[in-house]
């Protein structure tokens, strides 16, 4: 029945031809007459004003004429037998617009100059008139229109073949419209509106002027490059520079309404057009990019020029008002900055309590093939909802080249169309012939104007082709020889349109000649003036720029990094805090009793776990005015049961209590959500959030540590390198509870190794030691990786990452399960206590004299280790050190442990497998802090064996495995260590 009703409402105003039930006659018995019944039938109703379009309300007669045929075909007329064995076998529907007229026609349309490769959807059968028992003298007839269509403007009724012409100028042009999938009455019906009404395309003389002289910036741009750099890869946008126009018209549309800040986001195709000609970008900043001999003058390795984002503010023409605006830098990896953008968007209408979005939004460019085959596209749809994801509304551009590299459309999807995504959150998906600038025009003001009614995301797909190959040295006729064919005899779009414009009297020949002739001159004097540039300002390039915590010429303004301790007297008040529910009348649960009071017992005794060590770092941020975030899956309870963060009234559906919030009267927000069960689409999130302000601490957090690697894009493009490509600092930290405890191998690894493998550095050179070493070792990496042991360093490397004067993201911060969900072996952990740091390596109390080895290890693994000592009799042999910063190495304090026990011999334990974990990292690390060194493994190793798989599923292997391990570490024989 949903398949017939579906259908029913695309055919409703095509089907309207046929005669029916008037609103003021009876409504025949079924099978007695249908508004499908036959010419002979319709004589009946001699008055053409008596032939109504059904409205909505005749839908309940199309329904008993269903009911009575899905009973007996031989019930209804065999006009209704034949519709509905159609509709029921599932006979093609149109997806887009009114009555089925819209995207078919409409994909022939745009599609046609190179149909032969082209992913076209064939047209309708239910579109025939004949299939409906209508003739040619029928087109004649007078029907009166219904109220949910727009297309009479002031008239009640049209002929036919009015109502037919007018359905098609409206849908089946160079506009095509997907929206009877929305289930809002009143959005489809804005839509309705905003494409069926006669004339509502009409543009004024100075917004056609206007038009033309944003295509002439697009398309002399690209021809400019091609002239001067004509074997560099640039990524041209040749065959849709009307994505210019349209980008500066939603803008144009959006400003006027209010929005005074747009962040972008696009893959490399049209970059360098969109940064000169809609961020505005200084073309000799640009053009100097294509000069090989340029010097980088910033600190990193930077990336290509079509990589690269920037921001600029301006004054908007249109509007009359400035508008801030950033293109984000990304990689190759086109759809991974989507989320990236959003997380942005978000953070800055968080900081300007932008609570509707009406102030600051997203627009994201997409390539057609991307937009329909990367993933990360449908996590990001999915958080357009969410209430702590949501920016209210995104404006999606699609680049639609109808391939892919060099991939036709029908091995590149399985959907008729690349934006099909989008329906997914009912968002409207408006199809435009690129070479129509008008048609693109119109579509984004519409677009923008959606954006602005209601809040929601939109798509603009831009039908178009690309007229070179993929970059512009490829050879495209490789593979789609009669595409391009076909493309090489297209007339390009200004020609066209320009010659469309001066025949309308728009322009004369001599002004558009002239405004050609003053772009090109612009490209030229900036040409020259970028010969003049002798290096490569990275920093030119910031997509967000944190001007105030920076020195002007962008270093930190100091290297030093205060105490981050805090008084005993904080620490009580913050876990009296979390012991509490700071809310009248409000019911918890039995359990959560137990757990707040077994709180309260430990601020009493001044002793904490890792919960309540987290509760202390954040709560003690909050209150100097840092806002902190922390998002990730089940994360406000917390996935091992001990955060709750967020309380949960028993009585009350959705009544909630975040006690965080209650620590200060002028403290700064707290920001705690379960995020979807997205590890892509959400870390990107958070990380365009980090990128907003320094002045925050935002966090991820994993399920389990192993989960990190669906998120491994946005870990390797954007965390571990940002810095380097883009001079982007960025703060986030990265929470991935981890150990081998006896889960199997989808819970034990949070894949250390990889980490540690992109650390940049040097593991064979031991530093320089200065008084600032330990900071500026952190300032000198691309990021830090952690692995705390006790709550204590938990408490401090959280607030570390504010009170150091630049930001690194933590990317690693293991959290082990079994530390999380209970306390370590006694004494209890203490408090942290006040005016102390982060303790890089937590050394042993051994007797120099006494201690014959050394066991290096990182976190959990010591308690492993130090209850088989005292097993075994051996805390005066063995002295047991944590390493709990991995990265940068702590090369200073290894030399002088080691130092302390010049006689013992080193051993390296961790309970990963040989080949995962830190043994490789830290391997050739300790042997360079150590030299000289007699022997020649100066750091044995004591661990599992070389596997695949991270851990075993099997509990006895498991402890089989610790048990050798634990041998190899102590390697005994008659009571002494060997």
């Amino acid at each position: 029945m949903h398949r017939f009703r579906t259908t029913v409402s695309r055919l409703r105003p095509l089907a309207a031809a046929q005669t029916g039930p008037s609103q003021s006659q009876p409504r025949p018995p079924a099978g007695a007459g249908s508004f499908m019944a036959p010419r002979a039938s319709r004589a009946l109703n001699s008055s053409p004003a008596a032939r109504p379009f059904p409205s909505g309300a005749s839908s309940n007669y199309v329904e008993e004429m269903f009911s009575a045929w899905l009973e007996n075909p031989g019930n209804v007329h065999e006009s209704w037998d034949v519709f509905f064995r159609n509709a029921n076998a599932g006979a093609p529907q149109g997806p887009a617009g009114v009555g089925a007229l819209g995207a078919h026609h409409v994909t022939l349309g745009l599609f046609r100059p190179l149909s032969p490769v082209s992913h076209v959807v064939s047209p309708a059968p239910s579109l025939s008139a004949g299939l409906y028992g209508l003739a040619e003298e029928d087109l004649d007839q007078m029907f009166r229109l219904p109220t949910t269509t727009f297309i009479g403007g002031s008239e009640g009724s049209l002929p036919l073949r009015e109502i037919v012409r007018r359905l098609e100028m409206a849908y089946c042009q160079h506009i095509g419209v997907e929206f009877m999938f929305i289930n809002d009455v009143d959005q489809c019906r804005w839509i309705r509106q905003k494409f069926e009404t006669p004339g509502v395309m009409q543009f004024s003389l100075e917004e056609k002027r206007t038009l033309l002289a944003r295509m002439i910036r697009s398309t002399r741009f690209e021809e400019f490059l091609q002239r001067k750099w004509s074997s560099e890869k640039r990524f041209g946008l040749e065959g849709c520079e009307s994505l210019i126009p349209a980008l500066k018209t939603i803008i144009d549309e959006s400003s006027l309404s209010g929005v005074e800040s747009v962040i972008m986001g696009m893959p490399h195709r049209g970059r360098l057009n969109v940064l000169a000609n809609v961020i505005r970008k200084e073309l000799d900043q640009i053009f100097c990019q294509f000069d090989s001999k340029l010097e980088a003058a910033d600190e990193g390795s930077g990336d290509v020029k079509y990589h690269l984002g920037t921001y600029n503010k301006r004054m908007n023409r249109v509007s009359d008002r400035e508008v801030t605006m950033s293109l984000m830098a990304n990689p190759s990896h086109l759809e991974a900055v989507d989320p990236v953008v959003q997380g942005k968007t978000k953070a800055e209408q968080f900081y300007c309590g932008d609570t509707e979005g009406q102030r600051v939004m997203s627009i994201l460019i997409h390539g057609d093939a991307a937009f329909a085959g990367q993933g990360i596209v449908y996590e990001t749809f999915h958080l357009s909802d969410l209430p702590s994801y949501t920016t209210h509304g995104t404006v999606h551009v699609v680049v639609n080249n109808q391939i892919g590299f060099t991939t036709d459309p029908r091995m590149a999807r399985s959907s008729p169309y690349p934006t099909d995504v989008a329906r997914v959150v009912n968002a409207p998906i408006f199809h435009v012939n690129a070479d129509d600038p008008e048609a693109v025009m119109y579509v984004c003001k519409v677009a923008a104007e959606w954006r602005t009614a209601f809040h929601k995301d939109v798509v603009v797909d831009l039908v178009s082709y690309r007229r070179n190959g993929h970059n512009e040295i490829d050879e495209p006729m490789f593979t789609q020889p009669l595409m391009y064919k076909r493309i090489r005899k297209q007339r390009g779009v200004l020609e066209k349109f320009a010659e469309k414009v001066i025949g309308e009297g728009v322009v004369t020949t001599r002004a558009y000649e002239e405004e050609v002739a003053r772009y090109d001159k612009i490209c030229e004097e900036a040409y020259a003036r970028s010969k003049d540039e002798k290096i490569l300002h990275i920093k030119h390039w910031l997509d967000s720029p944190w001007p105030d915590f920076f020195t002007v010429d962008g270093q930190p303004k100091s290297l030093s990094c205060p105490s981050t301790g805090i008084s005993e007297e904080e620490l009580g008040h913050i876990g009296s805090v979390a012991a509490s529910v700071p809310v009248e009348d409000f019911k918890i649960h039995g359990g959560l009793s137990r757990v707040l009071k077994g709180r309260a017992n430990m601020v009493s005794q001044r002793v904490c776990d890792w919960a309540l060590g987290e509760y202390m770092a954040i709560g003690s941020l909050l209150k100097e005015g840092i806002h902190v975030r922390l998002s990730g899956q089940d994360v406000e309870r917390g996935t091992f049961s001990h955060r709750h963060h967020v309380l949960h009234d028993q009585n009350v559906d959705k009544r909630i209590c975040i006690p965080m919030n209650f620590i200060s009267p002028d403290q700064a927000p707290y920001t705690v959500c379960n995020s979807s069960l997205s590890e892509y689409g959400v870390l990107g999130f958070e990380l365009g959030f980090a990128m907003a302000s320094p002045n925050a601490l935002v966090l991820w957090e994993a399920q389990f540590g192993d989960f990190h690697n669906t998120a491994q894009c946005i870990i390797d493009q954007f965390i571990s390198s940002g810095q380097s490509k883009w001079v982007r600092q960025n703060g986030i930290v990265l929470l991935l509870p981890h150990g081998l405890e006896g889960m199997g191998p989808e819970h034990s690894s949070a894949r250390t190794e990889r980490f540690l493998q992109m650390c940049n550095d040097d593991p064979d050179v031991f530093p320089t030691l200065t008084e600032d070493f330990a900071v500026r070792q952190l300032f000198d990496c691309n990021w830090i990786v952690v692995n705390c042991s006790t709550p204590a360093n938990f408490f401090h490397v959280l607030r570390r990452q504010i009170l150091q004067p630049f930001r690194k993201p933590v990317s690693d911060v293991r959290t082990a399960v079994c530390l999380i969900t209970s306390p370590p072996p006694p004494p209890p952990p203490p408090f942290p206590p006040a005016a102390t740091h982060f303790r890089r390596l937590i050394p042993d109390d051994g007797d120099p004299e006494k201690v014959k080895r050394v066991v290096f290890c990182s976190g959990k693994i010591y308690y492993e280790l130090i209850r088989e000592r005292e097993n075994r009799g051996l805390k005066e042999a063995v002295a047991v050190v944590r390493v709990e910063q991995l990265s940068p190495f702590p090369f200073d304090l290894v030399k002088a442990e080691t130092d302390r026990y010049p006689t013992a011999d080193l051993v390296w334990c961790q309970e990963e497998h040989k080949n995962q974990g830190y043994y490789d990292y830290v391997k050739p690390r300790i042997r360079t802090a150590i030299q000289p060194w007699p022997p020649a493994s100066p750091a044995r190793y004591a661990g599992r064996d070389p596997a695949a798989a991270p851990a075993t599923g099997n509990k006895p292997t498991h402890l089989a495995e610790l048990r050798r391990l634990l041998d190899a570490a102590f390697h005994l024989e008659a009571g002494q260590v060997e």
